[in-house]
């Protein structure tokens, strides 16, 4: 039940997103730290307009697959979310994030978190739509969107929707 509409290819690049702010003192838990909820709400927000920058439609965010919280963020700090689409399906795409907090001194950034959610494009009725594919050209872009064809495939599997057999990116993993 899919609109077929007639779209270019786009790039990673095309859908980057890039959200910077300061940790304030309602959005830290009682040690000091960003609550874990804020920096979700951050990443969405991030993701969601990383999808929509990529389809040029409405999208909704269908699922958040992976979030890894390495590292406390501390009140004051500078975090930045950065987003890409980093694999487009029919009408989902995976949402690649990394968080960055900026060292208070000397400026120097380092990974604190990492997150993959998938959004889905949908007309103004709510109906499921297109998107365009997506063509990587980094080295991280082409591993991503290797991953996210292994990542869709075990959801699918894990939901009952793909048979094990037929999951030919993970058969691949173990032979």
């Amino acid at each position: 039940m899919y609109k077929i509409i007639v779209m270019n290819s786009k790039h990673p690049k095309d859908s980057l997103t890039i959200i910077t702010d300061l940790v304030l003192p309602s959005e830290t838990n009682p040690i000091g730290n960003m609550f874990g909820g804020e920096l979700l709400a951050r990443m969405d927000r991030a993701a969601s307009i990383a999808a929509r920058r990529h389809c040029r439609r409405i999208v909704v965010t269908a699922s958040v697959n992976h979030v890894a919280f390495n590292k406390m963020i501390p009140l004051g700090s500078v975090v930045t979310v950065e987003a890409k689409v980093s694999r487009a399906f029919n009408s989902s795409m995976e949402v690649f994030m990394d968080v960055w907090i900026e060292d208070r001194e000397n400026g120097m950034r380092s990974k604190a978190n990492e997150a993959i959610y998938t959004f889905v494009a949908v007309d103004e009725m709510g109906q499921t739509v297109q998107v365009p594919e997506i063509i990587p050209e980094t080295a991280v872009e082409k591993e991503r969107y290797d991953a996210a064809l292994r990542r869709r495939q075990l959801s699918l599997v894990l939901a009952g929707k793909m048979a094990p057999k037929d999951a030919s990116e993970l058969k691949a993993l173990f032979e």
